[in-house]
């Protein structure tokens, strides 16, 4: 039987924020067990999301795509937010949030650059 594969994930960006999600269950592993149903998981909620928004929008009309990819925006900038709570927290270090907010900000670009595609 071969692999059926959709048109969205060939996007770079959905496979960027497939990677993302990994980095996030991995660190969310280490926070405290009172947080699983709190930062933990808006966390993985918000990770989630920018995927699941690419994946949603794909194949539709391009206002609809542009639509999904501004909610992924959105999701980037919950997980921004998430990021800074967790290193006030001390739940993450310095480097981890630089190094989130890097991959953020790297998605932000890309997803910005496939808005410009659609108009």
């Amino acid at each position: 039987m071969e692999d059926v594969k959709f048109n969205f994930e060939e996007l770079r960006v959905y496979d960027k924020a497939l990677d993302f999600i990994d980095k996030i269950y991995k660190i969310t592993r280490n926070f405290s067990t009172d947080e699983k149903f709190r930062l933990t998981s808006q966390f993985i909620r918000a990770a989630s999301s920018i995927a699941l928004n690419i994946a949603e929008g794909a194949g539709d009309t391009n206002p609809k795509f542009n639509r999904f990819l501004n909610i992924s925006q959105g999701s980037i900038k919950e997980c921004i937010v998430c990021s800074s709570i967790a290193l006030r927290q001390n739940f993450i270090t310095v480097e981890e949030n630089k190094f989130l907010r890097s991959e953020l900000s790297s998605m932000a670009k890309m997803i910005t650059n496939l808005q410009k595609t659609l108009k």
